[in-house]
């Protein structure tokens, strides 16, 4: 083959290589990604800064019926004060946007930041009590469950105050929705942190029709926490009310959910504290059915260390002192129960314990006729509990 016509067969071959290397052509520099880490929700009140804008022509056709708060990461973040001494800039930016929709809210964003919201690592959603009470979860979760996107693997929790100061910390190097999905793998230290809930989960027990819980989370000072659950109804997917720490302690004891934890009491002689630490725990949930009757039983276990105490006086080996100690966090975990049942039964009038679970699974005959109003037959069934703790190893 002479040479020209060689050059000829190659040209082509050698334009389509050149174009195959144009692949990133239509790349966004990540410096312009918007890159959601967490979304705080809360009743519609216009910022200072989106009044002004609106009084300048800046407004458009809404009602104010929720406030988010969307959580980017700063991707210019020093974390640490540059040569000129100038104050660190923090490893996130938060923006608000009030409005009736919040596709439509996520869309007014592109119009004030030159960063495109993207939300594939979007952590946590976090939605104020105000707006749970007011709307669905349905509602508030509708168009997060749509978008392809988001991954159903985000966390969903409740504040009890001002969602949107759960996702600020004083810490310019931390990121507030990072921390929050960190604090859910605490569970080992803990009874008082529940099963993380994502999207996912979530949309299976709005299916199920049954109340559940949510972790509620709080704030102060920039500053975060958990603290208690939140009893989302079945029926309306709103918030119902609130069970205190003590009071999700006492649920995770009837749940058989915890990973870790302590229970803490008092020597009965002394009034010494004394520590017993939580090394396994389980419950059995045994529903009776006696004609028209329906009872259950608790049967509470566990095992564990004593892990504090401040007696001074005897010997913490001996098995009559270990034997009483064992009755005294006994006696603790039952009053924890106690108060749990009797906010659920009476004052909630909510099955979050799983109890009408556990009844569906071994009498799904009699499940299917009382289901629909279960929630308000919960309040009035007996429930009977025991609990046995066994100290295996006093730390000596």
């Amino acid at each position: 083959m002479k040479l020209h016509n060689v050059r000829f067969f190659l040209l082509p071959f050698s334009i389509l290589l050149l174009l195959s290397l144009t692949g990133c052509w239509s790349s966004k520099e990540i410096e312009n990604r918007g890159f959601t880490a967490g979304i705080a929700m809360d009743k519609g009140q216009e910022s200072a800064l989106e009044k002004r804008l609106r009084k300048q022509g800046g407004g458009y056709r809404k009602k104010n019926l929720l406030t988010s708060t969307y959580q980017f990461i700063n991707p210019q973040s020093t974390g640490m004060k540059n040569k000129e001494g100038n104050s660190p800039s923090k490893s996130y930016i938060n923006i608000s946007e009030t409005g009736d929709s919040i596709h439509q809210m996520t869309g007014e964003l592109s119009l004030r930041t030159n960063r495109s919201m993207f939300s594939p690592h979007l952590k946590v959603i976090v939605i104020s009590a105000d707006l749970a009470r007011t709307y669905s979860l349905h509602q508030l979760l509708d168009q997060y469950l749509r978008d392809n996107e988001i991954r159903l693997s985000c966390l969903v929790l409740i504040s009890k105050g001002q969602a949107s100061k759960t996702l600020t910390l004083k810490e310019v190097d931390e990121m507030p929705a990072f921390r929050l999905l960190e604090i859910v793998n605490n569970r080992s230290k803990t009874t008082r942190i529940l099963p993380p809930m994502s999207l996912a989960k979530l949309v299976g027990k709005m299916q199920a029709g049954t109340s559940f819980l949510l972790q509620n989370v709080i704030s102060a000072n920039e500053e975060e926490k958990f603290a208690g659950a939140a009893i989302i109804e079945g029926k309306t997917k709103k918030l119902r009310g609130f069970l205190n720490e003590m009071e999700l302690d006492g649920l995770t004891w009837l749940t058989g959910a915890g990973k870790g934890g302590v229970v803490k009491s008092f020597d009965n002689k002394t009034g010494q504290p004394i520590v017993y630490e939580i090394k396994s725990m389980k419950s059995k949930i045994t529903p009776h059915i006696a004609k028209n009757n329906i009872s259950f039983d608790v049967k509470i276990e566990s095992e564990g260390r004593l892990s504090e105490s401040w007696v001074t006086s005897g010997t913490s080996s001996e098995n009559k002192s270990l034997k009483m100690k064992e009755e005294i966090f006994e006696k603790e975990v039952s009053r924890l129960v106690k108060q749990t049942l009797k906010k659920i039964q009476i004052e909630y009038r909510t099955d979050v314990a799983g109890f009408g679970n556990q009844l569906r699974i071994e009498h799904p005959r009699v499940w299917e006729k009382i289901k629909k109003d279960w929630d308000k037959r919960f309040s009035k069934v007996p429930i009977k509990y025991s609990v046995k703790l066994t100290i295996t190893d006093y730390g000596e």
